[in-house]
């Protein structure tokens, strides 16, 4: 079925000498990889191989088989030119760090038009900020409502955090409560937008010691899900 509908890119793959394999969240049938045939050497072509960086927004005309298999593209076009995350080194870091993340959480081939509209508005927002040095970590625990398992806020002025229920209690009862400074940190960033994120002050350690505990969330609550291999390199640009 031709269809044409908004797409953010996830990744990229070189596939042999001239194809690509691209990993694509569209607004209109959840998650979508596309081969394109010939696009590493086409000049002359609809698809541009410059066009399927990490988390661009793109309008896409696509085939759809919709049978489990690699799906074909026929157009695509940026849908909002991004002025900052591909260029500004830190940025671009968190896009690479972020994109894998999504890789890896990101499953879904159904049309998910709250998860969809979520992306999009966040990564304009990074786009257009420059205090962004605790976006990852708001980013992900909001991206946890999108997911099904956002922390369970009835007890929220509890002592610990049980990763492994999503709950807050009043006593530890297994080695996955959080105390201290992340549940500070925890509590503070439930309560924000993204707008506020200049309120929050972390250094180095703290931001690395949270997103280690926000990744071994991920961990415990999705299957197969890996702590990325970009983390190396986002730790040592925030370092």
């Amino acid at each position: 079925m031709l269809i044409t509908t908004r797409a953010i890119v996830f990744s990229a793959l070189r596939y042999g000498e001239a194809d690509l394999i691209v990993k694509c969240f569209t607004e209109k049938s959840g998650l979508k990889t596309y081969l394109l045939r010939g696009v590493l050497k086409s000049k002359k072509g609809k698809l541009k191989a410059s066009l399927f960086q990490p988390l661009t927004q793109l309008e896409i005309v696509a085939n759809h088989k919709d049978k489990g298999t690699l799906e074909s593209m026929r157009e695509a076009k940026v849908l909002h030119t991004y002025q900052t995350l591909h260029t500004n080194i830190l940025k671009s870091s968190v896009v690479l760090f972020l994109s894998e993340v999504l890789r890896n959480a990101v499953k879904e081939e159904e049309a998910n038009e709250p998860l969809f509209n979520y992306l999009e508005a966040t990564f304009n927002w990074f786009d257009a900020h420059e205090s962004i040095a605790n976006f990852h970590l708001l980013f992900l625990l909001k991206l946890t409502r999108h997911l099904g398992f956002y922390p369970d806020t009835v007890d929220e002025e509890m002592e610990y955090f049980n990763l492994l229920d999503g709950t807050f209690q009043v006593i530890e009862t297994n080695n996955y409560c959080v105390s201290n400074e992340n549940l500070v940190l925890l509590k503070q960033l439930l309560g924000i937008t993204f707008d506020d994120l200049f309120t929050v002050k972390l250094n180095q350690s703290g931001r690395a010691k949270f997103l280690m505990m926000l990744l071994e969330y991920y961990e415990l609550h999705l299957q197969g899900f890996k702590k990325p291999k970009s983390l190396a390199v986002l730790n040592e640009i925030f370092n």
